[in-house]
């Protein structure tokens, strides 16, 4: 796959060095650990080891001082070798990016050099049995109690909470003032009395496994509350604009390699003189599978330069898009792939057919696409809400 331009070269260097890692674990290897109900631990240590974990943080507390351009090009070339890392998503991302913006000097020293060398993990917990799409329906409550803050309240879909040292947290607080509930964010270490969670039965093939978690008076110190407890929405989307930047991330990874293999296949399999990939019935797909990945790619490229610039309303617009077109871009070359390979698309020496499944996560999580056309269609084209 050609590298953009507007790629400088030390990213073309770094995309390179995270592709030859990624090769050496590769699908099988993910597909293993899924088989095992393992999870991807050599990967994780070893792309820690690299300085890839953390490339994003900021450098007096062990991460790379670079950004969501940087951790985004590792996620997809780690999913463009067969063997994305979810949590990257989670933990250097959203929760990493939100304590170096927004968390104390203690809290940074205490969590940020553990996410960016990969010895520490953290998980984010903001959806809700009747909080989906619409965070301003969170009712999981934070209130004072003395010197301590005491959390009520249900996620659910949260990941890898059984691997993470704590979950950051969305919770509400009432605002005295206006008497309105107002989000707020939790560090809440995994072990908290009170702190309950329960695997969620998912058809997903994935090693990062889904929970429902149960916060029944849950008492913290005054420190857990990270930022400033009347910066509401700010310090939240701080953490969401990088979480749809890197699902787009993820997505073309995912699709890259679906891609690949259909590329692969489409050069060598034979059924009449030629290879099936002259034919274009399955030339023109896949070629425009691969048109859709690339303007995908630059969408989410710009999007990560302007979170990076600090432009948080541009950004918020631009992680949409990309988050959008990437997972359709995904879905398309995975069924693109799987439609190139007949039946050889749906067995396991192949590894395609579970991607079915992944590939659509994108268009659903961290938001659906409808909630994205919908913001775009009163964000950006200032039509009227209908809701």
């Amino acid at each position: 796959m050609s590298n953009p331009v507007i790629e400088t070269e030390e990213h073309r260097a770094l995309r390179e060095a995270v592709a030859v890692l990624g090769k050496r674990y590769g699908r099988e290897y993910f597909a293993r650990v899924v088989a095992e109900g393992a999870h991807t631990d050599e990967l994780w240590a070893e792309a820690a080891k690299l300085g890839y974990l953390g490339v994003n943080l900021p450098e007096e507390y062990g991460g790379g001082g670079g950004g969501i351009v940087e951790l985004s090009l590792v996620l997809e070339e780690l999913g463009a070798a067969g063997c994305p890392l979810l949590m990257l998503v989670v933990s250097p991302a959203i929760c990493g990016t939100v304590i170096a913006r927004f968390g104390t000097e203690e809290q940074k020293r205490a969590w940020l050099p553990g996410l960016a060398d990969g010895s520490r993990k953290m998980a984010f917990g903001i959806t809700e049995p009747d909080a989906g799409s619409n965070s301003h329906r969170i009712t999981t409550t934070a209130r004072k109690d003395g010197g301590d803050w005491v959390l009520n309240g249900r996620k659910v879909f949260i990941s890898g909470v059984d691997i993470a040292d704590a979950t950051l947290i969305v919770g509400r607080t009432e605002d005295a003032r206006t008497g309105r509930l107002k989000p707020c964010l939790f560090i809440v270490p995994r072990e908290t009395p009170g702190f309950g969670r329960s695997p969620i039965a998912m058809e997903l093939a994935a090693p990062e496994k889904q929970f429902e978690l149960t916060l029944d008076e849950v008492r913290l110190p005054a420190e857990a509350l990270v930022g400033d407890e009347d910066a509401g929405l700010l310090q939240l989307f701080a953490g969401l604009n990088p979480e749809r930047i890197m699902t787009a991330a993820f997505a073309l990874g995912m699709g890259r390699y679906a891609l690949g293999r259909a590329l692969d296949y489409a050069r060598t399999r034979q059924v009449w003189k030629e290879p099936i990939g002259a034919h274009q019935a399955l030339a023109h797909p896949l070629a425009q599978a691969h048109i859709e990945l690339e303007l995908a790619r630059l969408m989410m490229q710009k999007a990560a330069h302007l979170y990076d610039a600090g432009d948080d309303m541009g950004a918020g617009e631009a992680a949409n898009m990309a988050k959008y077109a990437a997972a359709e871009a995904a879905v398309h070359a995975v069924d693109q792939a799987v439609h190139t390979l007949g039946g050889n698309g749906l067995t396991q020496e192949y590894g395609l057919a579970s991607m079915v499944t992944a590939a659509r996560v994108a268009r659903i999580a961290p938001v659906s696409r409808e909630m994205i056309l919908n913001f775009i269609s009163h964000q950006s084209l200032g039509l009227p809400k209908s809701y």
